[in-house]
């Protein structure tokens, strides 16, 4: 059963007793026993475990803060060479990939609590790995640089991952199961028989490192607790990250007597102790030094049965509550296969949300996955009472209407789609994440950071992503929260500069301003080359987004003073548009302040971030009309896109293809495949779309193109095969391509949204006709009204292209140039 009990008192939560987070995913009116299908089943979480996805494939459930998946060393690590200046990072204590998981690595270190999902860097959380061991320990697990003596090999015929569940049998052979609810895990680890049974504990080593780590081990509770303090996510590339700002709390409870006890600390090995302590470090260099660290073990009885059953509670408030949680959520005597069965039904719940129809299995499987990796970007992060803590590292509690705080918002990536598929399908969670970035920015003096990790700011990437974010999650539904002070925070942060804005400290990966060289944005309207920014040019589409986005919030609470001088700020991409760029035509380009232009080549990155200037072309989601006039018309701009999505020789070029052509495995590109909507040629938008979705997503550990970016790669995925996508940042109209299945049905809190469709199949994506709830029209987009009200779309595909369904003028999706107080009509 699923249940929720809330007591509140004076609007602070007194307690919070739930068995999933994903309560607030409920379908409306909807039990477990009406659904006709078994989505869940569906789920291979191995799809994005290599080719740079860096998904991982372990227990968790949706938003889950205990996420128990495997940890796996670099199969060939990189070293340093002593004396040679400049030679590589000895980087052997990090991850095989950020996720903790490469599906291409043949060894298993430990089975860690926490993950994130699909991020870039060098991996960031794998907290508190378990491993089973067959043996005895005679040296310390911290000097195993070469993971030879305490990893064991595996074999991928001997793994199984599915949707809230995880099975491998290592060489050493043991059988490692694990579950796992919001807050806690369920571990089964089966040992050969008649050997010694040991559980390690490696409670310092933290994927990236840490700097304090505790263990207490008690025999006569059969209990472990202990904590560890991490951080330093992308810290080998600058100092301003490498440092520490979380401590996670464990407490993990035995089924079985112990025999032996013991822990290590560095290189020193205590058998017959019970408590140790001290952390990795992270180096010189950002990434932790063999031969530090510290943690414990247990040698289990297994005389009576070989199968360990063990529960373990994570807390980020204290040891009392991860204790608390672990009650709550995954008291004693509630069994493995319980739980197992309780993360099944609960990824069911979440997953038929969006309920498909017809379609091949790998296209139901692939879409099901990205499902379910869009709802494990962000993480729960508040406990069973209402308690975490904050980015001023004081412990708060959440205040109704927010329910729970979440954390982990890599904010450049997730205000493209993510957390608008999220908020569509669930509006309080949306409305949670709106809340919790509000309380981070309050916590933190004041400033939105881009890339929050649990209670830490990184500032990793560029621009100013909470203001979309926040204008996408109100769009799409998401309205229990403090909108107003969260746009009186925003719109502050958008017109004061500050000490950090002005600073250069963390350039130019990590610029600790929210919005860096402010300053120069307000005297100069654009951001120059000397500013502060990891690409002036990108900074300054991102900007002008963010603008936008804040012009969205003011129309909303009827600022109209705001969102006609925020709608005219985000208009100042034109300053960097240099139109004699190349031969070819105009370019958007780095300018220098004097408003000379630099050297040129529409190739390169110089001036962007991840992508070049051939791929930032297009990134003004919110005026495409604007950008196409620059270029010359919708001829001259569907030349361009033309060449930007196929070679010369005609071949497609959606990724792989070098700096002049699209690139669908990173964010700068996801939204250029719906820009031929706007250019009077749809058809080319849905043979495209469906291009990428056919080729380069697929049911397999590479099938996923690039770094998934805690979901939003996965979102673009399921918009796209819904047929539409929400191209304007912090509007909720959709743009149209063309569903991949005969029908889709989305479960909404008031309504369903419901796409039929005629002439389904892989070479058919082409749009003749389309009718929304029985009205004919060529538009290709939907007002927002229809994500607010919900409705039926009707589609005609065919394998052969309509140049005629779409193409007038006023078939375009709208573009916002200047103030109107009056809606696009539809």
């Amino acid at each position: 059963m699923i249940s929720l009990a809330r007591v509140s008192s004076g609007g602070r939560v007194v307690a919070v007793t739930f068995f999933i987070a994903i309560f607030l995913l409920l379908p409306m009116g909807r039990s477990a026993a009406a659904q006709a299908s078994d989505p869940a089943s569906l789920v291979n979480p191995l799809i994005g475990t290599t080719n740079g996805g860096n998904d991982y494939p372990g227990a968790v459930l949706p938003f889950g803060m205990v996420a128990w998946s495997p940890e796996q060393p670099l199969s060939k690590p990189r070293r340093k060479v002593e004396g040679v200046p400049g030679s590589m990072k000895d980087d052997r204590a990090r991850p095989a990939a950020p996720g903790g998981y490469e599906y291409t690595a043949t060894k298993m270190r430990g089975f860690s609590l926490t993950h994130l999902m699909g991020t870039g860097c060098a991996g960031a959380s794998g907290d508190i790995p378990f491993m089973p061991f067959v043996g005895s320990v005679q040296s310390s697990p911290s000097d195993d640089a070469n993971n030879e003596i305490y990893a064991s090999q595996f074999s991928h015929a001997d793994e199984n991952a599915v949707a809230g569940y995880y099975r491998v049998k290592l060489a050493n052979g043991v059988i490692v199961e694990l579950t796992a609810t919001p807050r806690t895990g369920g571990g089964r680890f089966a040992y050969p028989a008649g050997q010694p049974a040991v559980m390690l504990v490696r409670t310092s080593d933290s994927e990236t490192g840490s700097t304090d780590a505790t263990i207490k081990i008690d025999a006569a509770t059969r209990t472990i607790s202990g904590s560890v303090t991490s951080g330093n996510f992308c810290g080998y590339l600058g100092t301003v990250d490498r440092r520490s700002y979380y401590t996670l709390y464990f407490v993990v409870h035995f089924d079985h007597p112990f025999l032996a006890t013991g822990t290590w600390q560095d290189s020193a090995v205590r058998p017959d102790t019970t408590e140790a302590s001290g952390g990795t470090t992270y180096g010189t260099q950002g990434f932790p030094p063999h031969g530090k660290g510290s943690g414990g073990w247990v040698t289990l009885d297994t005389s009576k049965s070989s199968v360990v059953n063990v529960r373990v509670g994570i807390s980020y408030v204290s040891e009392q509550s991860a204790e608390a949680n672990l009650r709550a959520e995954n008291p004693e005597g509630t069994s493995f296969e319980t739980l197992r069965q309780r993360a099944h039904a609960a990824w069911n719940e979440a997953l038929d949300r969006v309920h498909i129809s017809g379609g091949t299995t790998d296209q139901r499987t692939v879409f099901y996955t990205a499902l379910y990796h869009t709802l494990l970007g962000e993480n729960l992060y508040s406990d069973v009472d209402g308690r975490y803590l904050g980015m001023d590292q004081k412990v708060h509690t959440v205040a109704a209407p927010q329910a729970a705080q979440y954390s982990t918002f890599s904010g450049w990536d997730v205000y493209r789609s993510q957390l608008q598929l999220v908020t569509l399908l669930a509006p309080q969670v949306g409305s949670d994440i709106a809340q919790s970035l509000l309380n981070q920015a309050d916590q933190n003096g004041g400033e939105w950071d881009r890339w929050t990790h649990n209670s830490g700011i990184t500032h990793v990437m560029n621009g100013d992503p909470a203001a979309p974010a926040i204008a996408d999650i109100l769009a799409f539904g998401g309205e229990r929260f403090d909108v107003k002070s969260a746009y009186r925070s925003l719109l502050k942060a958008a017109t004061v500069p500050t000490e950090h804005d002005l600073s250069k400290e963390g350039c130019p990966v990590e610029c600790i301003g929210q919005r860096p060289s402010l300053d120069l944005w307000l005297k100069l309207h654009y951001i120059p080359t000397e500013g502060n920014a990891w690409g002036p040019a990108a900074d300054t589409l991102e900007d002008v987004t963010a603008d936008f986005a804040i012009a969205e919030l003011a129309r909303r609470l009827d600022d109209k003073a705001n969102q006609k001088l925020f709608l005219e700020r985000a208009q100042y991409w034109k300053n960097i548009f240099n139109p004699k760029a190349t031969n070819e035509g105009g370019y958007i380009q780095n300018r220098n302040a004097d408003g000379s232009w630099p050297k040129f080549d529409p190739a390169s990155d110089d001036g962007f971030v991840e992508g070049s200037a051939a791929q930032y072309l297009w990134m003004i989601p919110f005026n495409e009309r604007g950008l196409f006039d620059m270029l010359g018309g919708n001829d001259a701009a569907n030349a361009r896109l033309d060449a930007f999505f196929r070679k010369p020789d005609g071949s497609w070029a959606v990724t792989e293809s070098g700096g002049l052509h699209a690139e669908l495995n990173n964010e700068p590109s996801v939204e250029t495949p719906w820009l031929y909507d706007f250019s009077g040629q749809p058809w080319k938008t849905q043979e495209t779309v469906r291009r990428v979705l056919n080729t380069i997503w697929t049911n397999t550990p590479k099938g996923m193109p690039g770094n998934d970016d805690l979901g939003e790669m996965s979102s673009w995925y399921v918009w796209s095969a819904m047929g539409f996508y929400p191209e304007i940042p912090g509007r909720a109209e959709l743009v149209l391509g063309s569903p991949l299945f005969p029908e889709i049905r989305i479960h909404r809190p008031s309504h369903d949204i419901v796409i039929k469709s005629q002439g389904v199949a892989d070479d058919a994506p082409y749009v003749h006709a389309l009718k929304i709830d029985g009205k004919a029209t060529s538009r290709t987009w939907l007002p927002e009204s229809f994500v607010s009200h919900g409705g039926t779309l009707d589609f005609v595909l065919s394998s052969v292209p309509d140049k005629h369904w779409g193409t007038d003028t006023d078939d375009a999706p709208p573009s916002f140039s200047s103030f109107n107080s009056q809606e696009p009509s539809f």
